[in-house]
């Protein structure tokens, strides 16, 4: 059989694979040796190199000379050295060549796996060596597959993924599509794609504009942070190390091409671009813009800050589902409360009330505790006396006395919310009771159509008639008012409809009061304690004649 040359085998893989050569070498005697000692044990002493002059992998089985043989399988006698080599001498390492075709298919089988298995290595290893240093940065794929909602993108020379927890949710791709993604993660030990890209992250948003404008590539402006929301709207915060260039207006660019260029890649992502500011409060007012903020509150011990906002700027301070708030929290990297000046008017009376309770406290001292964060008698009651005595105007005798009081305050202001809820309690029940009682007296009651007819002065003929005019129960005839509206569209006179009005209250009278009632005729006059409302005195003072019988 002809011999096959490996040389030129190893270097044209080498080539493909734009792997070195002295890889390729070591993986294949890594085969041979595996597929030797899986052949003949792991107990022998047995060598596998690569001649380069002959284009083959040579192997050899080493064996100590001694005069007696105490382990077989690394010691040879000295008679059977010397026929296979004379010159041999006691003590010498004797190496016996291995024939390739006595290790056998299963060994050859083997031997293919141990060099794709090496050949697979040495290639991750050397993407994660080329890739390794461009983590953070942007790279520009085509996407090649999906893998369980994942993106396989294709890089040039390596294969990247887009997990699904990384992609924009108003985002789809198709195969062949060109992407740019963020390289998030470059992971040595991963099976599968070790390149992990994102389209999430806010750092694509700063690499997007580092791209699109100089000014931040020479350094002249330099993004401070930025917050996202991937799909539907993002922050920046830009700073100038120029007085003379506007940093804002250079990440927007002439007419907003920079800014819109950016925008057009993240697929109709709103960016706002906010100048950077060293006082935190400052920087937080203009990370909330287009809001107005009133006032700044900073709790630095928390690191927290309360923003004080016009009664018509909240909503737009919030944002839609609290978009706005949430990203200038992050930008910021504070937590932030909004509120409404009316809100913070309701909160401030609450307190003055609480405090106001307290012995020797006037407006000046209520004044200054709710500046310090202590809005009633309770906090008093949780802050160190310490605290409290520190405060401008307490002093440590005040601050006892103080704390002494608030005791008190809280004991009655507690008792007053029981008293409270016990009264809302009572009142629910009563609602209750009278929404339940209603419900079941509507239920027992005789159908609306015999309850009317009963009223004094009724007759079925005259139920059409009133239902032209919207009058469908006794209780709507008891509340009618507009007697001029009524009687036009019934055709009844105004006086005729105030005495049912009038009648129609005492039908529910007696109705609550459980007496049994007669059907009633068209022909029986009103009841004996009638007088004409002030509704009917308004109808006729019009002087429309026709209303009246």
């Amino acid at each position: 059989m002809e011999l096959v040359n490996l040389s030129e085998i190893i270097d044209q893989v080498a080539k493909d694979k734009r792997l070195a050569k002295d890889i390729l070498v070591e993986a294949l005697e890594a085969a041979m040796l595996t597929a030797a000692r899986k052949v003949y044990g792991i107990q022998r002493d047995i060598e596998a190199h690569f001649n380069e002059d002959s284009g083959d992998v040579e192997i050899f089985e080493f064996r100590t000379v001694v005069e007696t043989v105490s382990d077989p399988n690394t010691e040879v006698l000295m008679d059977d050295a010397l026929e296979l080599d004379p010159d041999c001498q006691m003590g010498d390492s004797l190496g016996i060549r291995i024939e390739k075709a006595d290790l056998g298919r299963i060994a050859a089988q083997t031997a293919k796996q141990v060099i794709i298995q090496r050949v697979r290595e040495a290639e991750r290893e050397k993407i994660f060596n080329e890739y390794a240093d461009r983590k953070e940065e942007l790279v520009t794929g085509v996407v090649t597959r999906f893998e369980r909602g994942n993106l396989i993108v294709d890089l040039g020379r390596a294969e990247a993924v887009l997990p699904m927890r990384e992609q924009c949710p108003r985002e789809s791709y198709r195969l062949n599509d060109r992407i740019q993604a963020y390289v998030v993660d470059v992971n040595k030990q991963a099976r599968g794609s070790q390149i992990v890209l994102s389209r999430t992250s806010p750092g694509l948003l700063v690499k997007l504009f580092e791209k699109e404008v100089p000014e931040i590539y020479e350094g002249i402006v330099k993004i401070e942070a930025a917050a996202r929301e991937p799909g539907a709207r993002s922050k920046i915060a830009v700073s100038s190390s120029d007085r003379d260039v506007d940093p804002v207006g250079a990440c927007v660019g002439m007419k907003g091409s920079r800014v819109q260029a950016v925008v057009q890649e993240l697929r109709g992502e709103k960016v706002d671009i906010v100048p950077y500011s060293e006082d935190p409060a400052r920087f937080v007012c203009n990370a909330l813009a287009p809001a107005e903020v009133s006032r700044v509150l900073v709790d630095e011990s928390n690191h927290a800050m309360e923003i004080i906002v016009p009664d018509d700027q909240l909503s737009l301070a919030i944002g839609r589902r609290g978009q706005n708030v949430r990203l200038a929290s992050q930008l910021a990297g504070w937590k932030l409360d909004i509120v409404s000046e009316a809100k913070v008017k309701e909160i401030k009376d609450r307190a003055f009330k609480s405090l106001g309770r307290l012995a020797s406290v006037n407006d000046i001292h209520m004044q200054t505790l709710y500046n310090y964060g202590i809005r009633c008698a309770q906090d008093i009651l949780q802050t160190d006396v310490s605290f409290l005595a520190s405060i401008p105007g307490i002093g440590e005798e005040m601050a006892a006395r103080l704390k002494e009081d608030s005791k008190r305050v809280v004991a009655e202001e507690d008792s007053e919310r029981k008293d409270m809820k016990l009264e809302e309690e009572k009142q629910a029940r009563i609602q209750a009771k009278e929404m339940f009682g209603d419900a079941d007296r509507r239920k027992t009651r005789m159908p609306e159509a015999e309850r009317i007819v009963r009223v004094r002065g009724m007759a079925s003929s005259l139920v059409p008639k009133l239902e032209a005019a919207g009058i469908f129960f006794v209780e709507d005839l008891a509340e009618l008012t507009d007697l001029r509206g009524a009687a036009e569209r019934s055709g009844l006179s105004a006086e005729k409809l105030d005495a049912l009005r009038h009648a129609a209250l005492r039908f529910l009278d007696r109705e609550a009061a459980g007496e049994a009632q007669e059907i009633s005729d068209e022909n029986a006059g009103p009841e004996e304690d009638y007088q004409p409302s002030e509704y009917l005195a308004e109808t006729l003072s019009a002087g429309d004649t026709s209303l009246s019988a």
